[in-house]
Parts: structure tokens; C-alpha cells; sequence
């Protein structure tokens, strides 16, 4: 019974981020203020909702839920969710909303696509260090999902500049300036919670397997994003990098992330850990 009410609240959450989704694409369009407002409510009770549905599925199976594909996308999608509410609290960039909600609904999607079934943890699972590993991992994702969103409109609003005819997006989204200053916050934070999520993760293998680093595809696409975003932030701080090649990298850096989250070779049976 519990578990069907949760799978009522996984759609509910999926539904209010499809109309936070047309509420800001519409908002994109006419620009009312009104229509912006039902977004953002539709987009904050979708977050509460997903939190309600990660906090019932982590009493259902009694451990951290992100041992399955579904739940790590899930719990990709939630963190992506309420790191972007918690930005806007602090700035306000133009439109933002519209681009991570589009991000956030496809990860809903793509969560809803596969088994939700809660499988039995297996005993290399049982440890303290992988919801630690997972977590810190996930919430890195979130807020390169936000740098990848900045850099797509940087890359939108360079182009109407450039053509130096000021056409559709001009108008609708932030400076590039603004763009890149977010770029470079989400891109240090990701980098700091990534950062942990290897660390941590390189004890769990140690405790699971024995050794600390096996060489697994997922393993090497971690560290490649890592060194990706560490060239980045080293450019940025000690060089002023900036502007299109930072977000074009940031982008490719963002691909290799969601290789590192899907293993690259999607798992039988939905395990997004094994042996």
C-alpha cells in the first residue's frame, strides 16, 4: 500500500515539473510575471514532492536510496532540483529556471522509464561509505547540471551578440557576464562535492574489493571529468579564463559526467554498483 502511494507521488512529481515546464516556456515567450510565479510554484512543489518520495523509498528499503539506476537518476533529479532553488534564492539570472526544468523533467522521464522495484541491498552494498560516495557524487552532478545549463545560454546569448542583430534570445537572457560568474560558482562547488565522491569512493572500494581503485569505466570517467574541471578551475582562478571555450568545456565536462553516472555501459538489472 505504502509503496503504491509513493508511486502516486514519483507521477505527481513528474506532472507539476511538466507544468512548471510549460508555465516557464510560456513565461519565455510573453514574459508575464504572473505566469513566472505559477512556474516557480509548480517547480517548488515537484521538489517537495520529490523529497517526500526519496525520504518514503529510504524508509521502505531502510538504507540511502541510490543503488539502482532509477534511484541514483531519481536522486539526481532532486538534487538538480533544490540546488537550483537554493541558487535562486541567492541570484537572479534571467530565465534560468526554464532551461533547468526542461533538464530536470527529462531526468524525471528517464527515472520513470525503468523498474522502480526495490531490490534486496547486496552485502559489498552494506556499507557506510557508499550512500557517503553516491550522495557527494550525485549532488556534484546537480550543480554541474547547472553549469551545463549556464553554458548553454552563454552560448545562445554569444550568438545573438555576434550577429550583432539583437534577435529572439537577446532579450531573454542574461548577460554574458552573470552567465559566466554562475558558471563559475556551480563549477566550484561541483568540483568540491566531486571531489569527496572519489575520495569517498576510493574507501569503499578499499572496504568492498580490497583495492583501492579498479580501473572500471566508471572509475576513468570520473577522474577524466575531474581533471577536466580541475584544468578549468585552475585556467579560471590563475589564467581569468572565461567566456566560450570555458563553457564549451564545461559542456564536454558535463557529458563525461553523465557517462560516469550511467557506467557507461548500462547495467543488468537496473544495479548502478556491483562487483
Amino acid at each position: 500500500m505504502i509503496n503504491e502511494l509513493n508511486d502516486l507521488v514519483f507521477l505527481a512529481s513528474l506532472i507539476t515539473t511538466l507544468f512548471a515546464v510549460c508555465c516557464y516556456l510560456v513565461f519565455f515567450t510573453n514574459q508575464r510575471e504572473k505566469i513566472r510565479q505559477a512556474a516557480r510554484s509548480f517547480f517548488l512543489i515537484s521538489g517537495i514532492l520529490q523529497t517526500w518520495y526519496i525520504g518514503a523509498r529510504l524508509v521502505l528499503t531502510g538504507y540511502t536510496p541510490v543503488s539502482t539506476f532509477h534511484e541514483s537518476v531519481m536522486f539526481f533529479a532532486w538534487a538538480t532540483t533544490w540546488a537550483y532553488l537554493s541558487f535562486r534564492w541567492r541570484y537572479n539570472v534571467k530565465n534560468f529556471g526554464t532551461f533547468v526544468s526542461i533538464l530536470v523533467l527529462f531526468l524525471l522521464f528517464a527515472a520513470a522509464l525503468v523498474s522502480r522495484d526495490i531490490m534486496p541491498l547486496r552485502p559489498v552494498l552494506q556499507s557506510y561509505w557508499l550512500p557517503l560516495h553516491a550522495g557527494t557524487s550525485l549532488v556534484a552532478c546537480a550543480f554541474y547540471s547547472l553549469a551545463f545549463c549556464g553554458s548553454v545560454m552563454y552560448l545562445l546569448q554569444e550568438r545573438e551578440l555576434k550577429k550583432k542583430r539583437f534577435g529572439y534570445f537577446y532579450s531573454r537572457l542574461p548577460s554574458l557576464d552573470a552567465l559566466d560568474q554562475l558558471n563559475k560558482h556551480c563549477l566550484l562547488a561541483g568540483f568540491v562535492f566531486l571531489s569527496l565522491g572519489i575520495l569517498s569512493g576510493i574507501f569503499w572500494s578499499d572496504q568492498a574489493f580490497g583495492v583501492y581503485w579498479r580501473w572500471r569505466d566508471k572509475e576513468i570517467c570520473s577522474l577524466l571529468a575531474w581533471g577536466i574541471f580541475l584544468f578549468l578551475l585552475q585556467q579560471r582562478f590563475s589564467r581569468g579564463w572565461r567566456g566560450r571555450r570555458v563553457a564549451m568545456l564545461t559542456i564536454v565536462g558535463f557529458g563525461i559526467v553523465l557517462l560516469a553516472l550511467l557506467g557507461v555501459v548500462y547495467p543488468s538489472g537496473g544495479a548502478m554498483y556491483g562487483g
